[in-house]
């Protein structure tokens, strides 16, 4: 996967040079590259934004250095794969549609992706009218720019890519992967200040662990988040095993 960034402060991702992003990079099978709208400015200033009209605080990202960057973006994708139809523009934004995981999976599909992380208050609406394909938010807050929302969509996108995870499971047992909250995790030693591993996962049967991971992890997503399970039809075994947790967890 190819992902380009239109950013004005493409240091700030070198954090995805470490963990698994860095990982995938290493491996070929992860391609990161950043356009800096100041970049494709006509003025000594390199000026990229301006006063809104109508009035009101701040100021917004001026139209043209991005669209520039973004069409830069595309012919580079096209000059190497002719065959491909111009990759598709995304924009981090507080007003997108909720990016989640099965966003993840769905934009992880992809071979390229174009970023914009936005600053200020905003983007000239005429460029989100003209080549913005989607807006993608991670929840109903307000960062100071899309740069953080940009690597972190990237991070999750990356977990998904074939080949990046070193266990294939891994991705498939994450939290969401399945409407459900991940189970509980635990490691050496089996007694910590007291408290023990429960005994379920020292027994060797992986069965019952088995079992158990599916009854903790529907209990979890109860607990915790219970509109995720209206979004899942339960099998008979998950009913069985959310009314034992249920039952066990009362007071």
């Amino acid at each position: 996967m190819h992902i380009q960034v239109i950013t004005l402060f493409p240091e700030m991702f070198s954090a995805l040079a470490h963990s698994i992003p860095g990982r995938a990079q290493k491996k070929g099978l992860l391609t990161l590259s950043y356009l800096n709208p100041r970049d494709f400015t006509t003025d000594k200033q390199k000026t990229v934004d301006d006063k809104p009209y109508g009035g009101g605080p701040g100021m917004v990202m001026k139209f043209e250095p991005l669209y520039q960057a973004i069409q830069t973006a595309q012919e580079t994708v096209l000059s190497k794969h002719c065959d491909t139809p111009p990759p598709q523009v995304s924009y981090l934004s507080p007003q997108g549609r909720l990016f989640n995981h099965l966003a993840a999976e769905q934009l992880a599909q992809r071979q390229h992706l174009i970023l914009i992380a936005g600053r200020y208050e905003g983007v000239d609406q005429r460029l989100l009218d003209q080549v913005v394909d989607e807006e993608w938010s991670l929840g109903d807050f307000v960062l100071s720019g899309g740069e953080l929302a940009a690597m972190c969509l990237i991070d999750a996108v990356t977990r998904l890519i074939e080949g990046v995870l070193g266990d294939a499971e891994s991705a498939l047992n994450d939290s969401f992967s399945n409407t459900l909250l991940d189970y509980p995790h635990y490691t050496r030693p089996a007694s910590v200040a007291g408290h023990k591993v429960p005994e379920i996962l020292l027994s060797g049967d992986h069965e019952a662990i088995t079992r158990w991971r599916l009854k903790q992890a529907l209990g979890r997503t109860w607990q915790r988040r219970p509109e995720l399970l209206k979004k899942r039809v339960l099998t008979p075994q998950e009913q069985v095993l959310l009314a034992e947790f249920i039952d066990e967890n009362s007071e």
